[in-house]
C-alpha cells in the first residue's frame, strides 16, 4: 500500500503520462480539484483529447454553461470551455487519452 497526498501532485492532475503521478499511464488522465468563489480558468480547449469533468459539490460556470452538484459535462476535442466558479467547488476531471501537451489557452 502506497498513501500520496493530492498537494505532491501538480495542479490535482494525479494519474496520467506526466511526472508527478502515482500511476503513469498514455491511456487517460485524472485529477480532482478545488475552487474557491470566484476562481476562474481562462478559456481553453484540447486539440486531441476529450474531457470529462463531474461536479462533485457546488456550482460554476462552464462553458458558459450552469453546472452543478451532480452534473456530468463532457467536453470534446477544440470545444472551447472556460471556467468560473460561482461557490466554492469540488471537481473530478478525466481527460482521454493522456497528452500533456494537449492544451491551448486561448
Amino acid at each position: 500500500m502506497r498513501i500520496s497526498r493530492l498537494d505532491e501532485f501538480t495542479l490535482g492532475w494525479f494519474i496520467g503520462d506526466f511526472s508527478p503521478a502515482i500511476y503513469r499511464t498514455a491511456l487517460f488522465e485524472v485529477c480532482i480539484k478545488f475552487f474557491k468563489a470566484g476562481d476562474v480558468e481562462p478559456s481553453h480547449y484540447q486539440m486531441i483529447a476529450s474531457e470529462i469533468t463531474a461536479i462533485i459539490s457546488g456550482e460554476a460556470l462552464l462553458g458558459g454553461k450552469r453546472v452543478k452538484q451532480g452534473d456530468i459535462i463532457e467536453i470534446g476535442p477544440a470545444e472551447i470551455v472556460n471556467f468560473e466558479a460561482l461557490t466554492d467547488v469540488s471537481l473530478v476531471a478525466i481527460k482521454f487519452p493522456s497528452l500533456p501537451k494537449d492544451k491551448v489557452v486561448v
